[in-house]
């Protein structure tokens, strides 16, 4: 044994010499040349070197210094590789910067003819160009110059490299350009080109054909080139050998380019957001060798997934046609794509559900399907998991998102098997049912996203073993029950936790102190109350705090001010929290306070840092605004303080808030006039001053606000004039002066360039003058309110052009205004509506109305109002308005609200009214009217009182009868001497009197509309049968009163 172990021995002291020896001989052979060496010592001279990397170039055996290779042979230098190894985007960013080389790239390298290989690559060289003298190196096989800080025109001295296999000059930010491309052809060898960020926007639309004529290219990098014009021709196609093609980020406005699926030998192709549009060719999906398409951000790209998905795919790997305009259903024939990794259809239009064939992609990572129009369920059972080697569905999927679809259904079990889950995004789509409990055993789980479904039940409380869950977002549901400290155990990486807008009850300890540290919490909606949430005080990372609607009424503690300067959202708005807020009030630069509907009182506070949003709108505030709020808050951008008890003047330092968008003061004790500095507030959406005690006459500088979209003066003392610059508002959208004391001629150039106006109130006022005969330029107004002013003339013809009032308005559109972070001036209105005046808000955009009354408008009934079918409200009464009602004026079909009282209208009223079945309020009363009203249909649940005043009108619901159908031969029925009616009237009513007399009356007023009905029609029937036995001399029917008006208008 002690034998084999020295014979061992000697054999490897015999190798180590044998190794030492073959090195020295090496050696001796690759020294390095004079010239060689005496370039690469200039060459270094010229380098700044700040963390020693060339320590190693000394001595004269180059060959051995550090990034240098010598040809084994010849000695000769044929390889210089100083790239950065550590760049900006390595592992070790720490370390950027140190090994970074810059200086000059001195010409002494010319003297090594022999070099093949260079790579100066992530380096920073400081802007300098690339040298020109790099085109003389004509044995070179590898040029790498890319991101390496050069700055200029790439020298088509490069085209003189017929060598060349691999040239990279990819820049950053567009540092290099090029202004021919001709150059390219003659590098006849060329294997690849990199050329990304390199500016090529002059280079002509020839560039395609140029790299055509490259017979060799396997790989072609051209992103975020500015390259443009056509790429959808190309014949012959020479790329052969291509394997690697980026066009991305271009903008070639270009069809699809088809000749694309000739080419068989591609493995990559990534042509995102460059501009295409067209069919994505089926043939692509034959590409053999295919494992990686992008093709994502074109938004104009179209397949049918059906037709699509069905080819082969063999190899592809990862599969990304995000937000284009793909549609049609996927098929299970998606299953068969057995590499796949990575599959993105984010923001199409792909319908219908998920084949269970995806259960069986074993290799897939991500499955991204959101914001299309999926609808169906989730599969409940997953198919081909027996070809994985786990026998699980999807043993390696990671991400699955399929947020804003229509998804309904349950959420499936199965998905509580996927081991390796660490996102899971069911957001904004119709899931209902309970969350699965199997959900809290994904080991993995970092984000749940289940906001805005219809998800019921409780939150599972196994969700507090998720200890690697850092998302957890099922706001926006109907979930209930109790949460208590299990549903948060070990929730220690939470950071984002949404819970808002459920009917949830935190009920946990008063000194619990959750495991986490949070940075994102909304609990708006859930029931934390009545006290203040004390374990808050532990939260010392907190940024966004949402308890809205918490109901707590409770005053704020001294300690929640600490927390609140790290807040950029404090969102404590519809509790009842009560007391005074610490004046100034601590706040995070920039940031969002919403305090509104509460109780709190005192002044009104100013932040103690600039922030960018103050709500304190609807609670008990009182005193003045300060003055000093312009130099407190420069920088606001959303300002309300409305319905508070306010008092004062409004300061003319807010002119200096010149980044507000919304300013809403309503609803106080504000006095004074407007400071006319508020026209410097150039980006302002939303001015709402209404219900206040301002005076004084409205300033022409409001004129300068062209972005206004709301502007509310309403209840007020104004008076004095509209000036003429309020011209210039051709944004706005409301315009409400109404309640005023303004006076002048009615602004006639507000029908002209104002195409956005949607609302126009100016009732009571004392405007006068004629309306412009021209109002159709009004072309989206839906609310027209001129009533108790002294306007006179004709109401104009072209009032029956308004766009909007023809269409009958279906769609509700919530109108929101200066809408920021999710905060927003909503538009509410005062109409008059069934002679009660009402407020819109949610529904304001379906309402259309016209209200000219009590003015002094004369002429015949503007017969062209009829043309507008879409008309809800049509109050014309208090006027001089003469002629007749029209016959087709049924046409008005969604009619509810109908005033044509206190005029001068003659005439019979049409038959065709009876058809009018929205309509439930109607005043004729006091005019010329005459004939039989025509009592059938929708007309007859209007009473007596709709028709009064017009002395020869006749028949019910009035007591005056009609004979023979003719209003000159009328009878009082209250006169009638006929004592065989009168009989029959008495018996009968001595036999239902006290019955039908006094106590139906009192439950049919009391209790129900349909009780109502019942007992008129019952007496309907009674007094008909007793009435037919009697004279013949009536020969109207008595109908009674029913004294009902149907509403069939959308609840407000």
């Amino acid at each position: 044994m002690e034998r084999l172990q020295v014979c061992f021995l000697f054999l490897v002291m015999l190798h180590s010499i044998a190794v030492e020896f073959a090195c020295n001989a090496q050696n001796g052979a690759t020294n390095c040349s004079a010239n060689h060496l005496e370039a690469l010592v200039d060459f270094k001279n010229g380098l700044n070197d700040p963390e020693n990397r060339l320590s190693s170039w000394q001595g004269r055996d180059c060959c051995k210094w550090r990034g240098i290779r010598c040809s084994n042979t010849t000695g000769s230098v044929i390889k210089i590789d100083l790239h950065n190894p550590f760049p900006v985007d390595s592992d070790d960013v720490t370390r950027y910067g140190f090994w970074n080389l810059s200086g000059v790239v001195r010409p002494s390298l010319l003297k090594i003819q022999s070099l093949r290989y260079l790579d100066l690559s992530l380096n920073t060289f400081g802007g300098i160009p690339i040298p020109r003298f790099v085109g003389s190196l004509k044995n070179l096989e590898y040029l790498n110059l890319s991101k390496a800080g050069f700055l200029g025109t790439i020298p088509p001295t490069l085209g003189n490299l017929s060598h060349l296999q691999y040239l990279d000059v990819s820049s950053e930010f567009s540092a290099l350009t090029a202004e021919r491309f001709q150059w390219v052809t003659s590098l006849v060898s060329l294997k690849y080109l990199g050329m990304n960020q390199i500016g090529l926007s002059m280079v002509g639309s020839s560039w395609l054909e140029m790299l055509n004529q490259l017979p060799h290219l396997t790989e072609l990098h051209l992103s975020s080139c500015g390259l443009s014009g056509s790429v959808s021709y190309l014949t012959p196609v020479n790329f052969s050998s291509l394997a690697v093609i980026d066009l991305s980020f271009n903008s070639f406005n270009s069809m699809f380019p088809s000749w694309l699926v000739n080419i068989s030998s591609l493995e990559y192709i990534d042509l995102s957001n460059s501009g295409l549009r067209g069919r994505i060719p089926l043939g692509i999906g034959e590409i053999l060798r295919l494992r990686y398409l992008n093709l994502a951000l074109n938004k104009n790209l179209s397949a049918n997934c059906l037709e699509l998905f069905r080819g082969s795919w063999k190899q592809i790997e990862v599969l990304d046609l995000g937000s284009n305009k793909l549609h049609g259903k996927l098929p299970r024939a998606i299953g068969n794509m057995t590499h796949l990794t990575h599959f993105n259809l984010f923001l199409n239009n792909v319908e219908g559900g998920i084949p269970s064939t995806f259960g069986g992609l074993c290799n897939l990572i991500n499955f991204e399907l959101s914001g299309n129009n999926l609808s169906g369920s989730l599969p409940e059972i997953l198919e081909g998991m027996e070809k994985c080697d786990s026998k699980r569905p999807l043993p390696s999927l990671r991400y699955l998102k399929v947020s804003n679809n229509f998804l309904v259904g349950k959420i499936p079990e199965w998905l509580g098997q996927l081991k390796n889950l660490q996102q899971l995004v069911l957001a904004f789509n119709l899931f209902e049912g309970p969350i699965p409990a199997s959900l809290g055993k994904l080991p993995n789980l970092t984000n749940l996203g289940l906001t805005r479904n219809q998800l019921n039940g409780t939150l599972p409380e196994n969700f507090g073993q998720l200890s690697e869950l850092s998302v957890l977002d099922v706001s926006s549901n109907f979930l209930t029950g109790t949460l208590s400290e299990l549903h948060f155990k070990n929730l220690s990486k939470v950071k984002i936790l949404g819970l808002s807008s459920n009917s949830l009850t935190l009920n946990v300890n008063p000194n619990w102190i959750p495991p986490f540290q949070i940075g994102n919490l909304g609990m708006g909606s859930c029931h934390l109350g009545p006290a203040f949430p004390t374990w808050l005080k532990s939260q010392k990372e907190l940024k966004f705090l949402d308890i809205s609607n918490a109901s707590i009424s409770d005053s704020i503690p001294g300690w929640f001010w600490d927390i609140s300067s790290n807040l950029s959202l404090l969102n404590f708005s519809f509790n009842q929290l009560n007391g005074e807020l610490p004046n100034p009030l601590p706040a995070f630069p920039f940031a969002d306070i919403d305090l509104s509907e509460n109780l709190l009182k005192g002044t009104v506070p100013l932040p103690s840092a600039p922030i960018e949003l103050l709500d304190l709108s609807n609670n008990k505030f009182q005193g003045h605004i300060p003055q000093n709020i312009s130099e407190v808050m420069p920088n606001l951008i959303f300002l309300s303080l409305s319905g508070n008890e306010i008092s004062g003047e409004i300061p003319a330092t807010i002119g200096k808030m010149t980044l507000l968008q919304v300013i809403d003061l309503s609803n106080n004790k504000l006095t004074g006039s407007i400071p006319s500095s508020i026209g410097e507030c150039s980006y302002l959406k939303v001015l709402d001053l209404g219900n206040n005690n301002l005076s004084g006459s409205v300033p022409n500088s409001l004129g300068q606000l062209i972005q206004l979209q709301s502007l509310h003066l309403n209840d007020n003392k104004f008076s004095g004039g509209v000036p003429f610059s309020w011209k210039n508002l051709s944004s706005l959208e409301t315009l409400d002066l109404g309640n005023n004391r303004l006076s002048g001629k009615f602004p006639s150039w507000i029908s002209d360039g104002f195409q956005n106006l949607r609302i126009l109130r100016l009732r009571s006022n004392s405007f006068s003058g004629e309306l412009p005969l021209e109002m159709s330029g009004l072309s989206s107004l839906q609310v027209l309110d001129l009533a108790e002013n002294n306007l006179t003339g004709t109401v104009p013809t072209s009032v029956g052009d308004l766009n909007v009032m023809v269409q009958e308005q279906k769609m509700n559109e919530y109108l929101l205004y200066g809408k920021y972070r999710g905060i927003y001036y909503e538009e509410s209105l005062v109409v008059n509506l069934k002679n009660q005046f009402q407020k819109y808000t949610k529904t304001l955009s379906l309402l259309t109305s016209i209200d000219l009354s009590r003015n002094n408008f004369n002429g015949a009934f503007p017969v062209e109002l009829i043309k507008l079918h879409g008309l809800i409200v049509l109050n014309l009464s208090g006027n001089q308005i003469s002629g007749q009602i029209p016959e087709k004026i049924s046409s008005l079909h969604q009619l509810a609200s109908l005033d044509l009282s206190s005029n001068m209208i003659s005439g019979v009223i049409p038959s065709s009214m009876e058809s009018m079945s929205f309509l439930s309020y109607l005043n004729f009363s006091n005019n010329n009217l005459s004939g039989m009203v025509p009592y059938k249909g929708q007309m007859t649940t209007f009473t007596a009182s709709a028709f009064e005043g017009n002395p020869h009108l006749c028949g019910a619901p009035l007591l005056v009868l009609c004979h023979n159908g003719n209003s000159d031969n009328r009878t009082v029925l209250e006169n009638d001497s006929s004592d065989e009616f009168l009989d029959k009237w008495f018996y009968l009513g001595v036999g239902l009197g006290f019955v039908t007399g006094v106590l139906v009356p009192y439950y049919i007023l009391l209790v129900r509309k349909p009780w109502r009905r019942t007992y008129f029609s019952f007496l309907d029937t009674v007094i008909d049968r007793f009435v037919s036995v009697g004279s013949n001399r009536i020969t109207s029917n008595r109908r009674s009163d029913r004294g009902t008006r149907f509403s069939f208008y959308p609840s407000y």
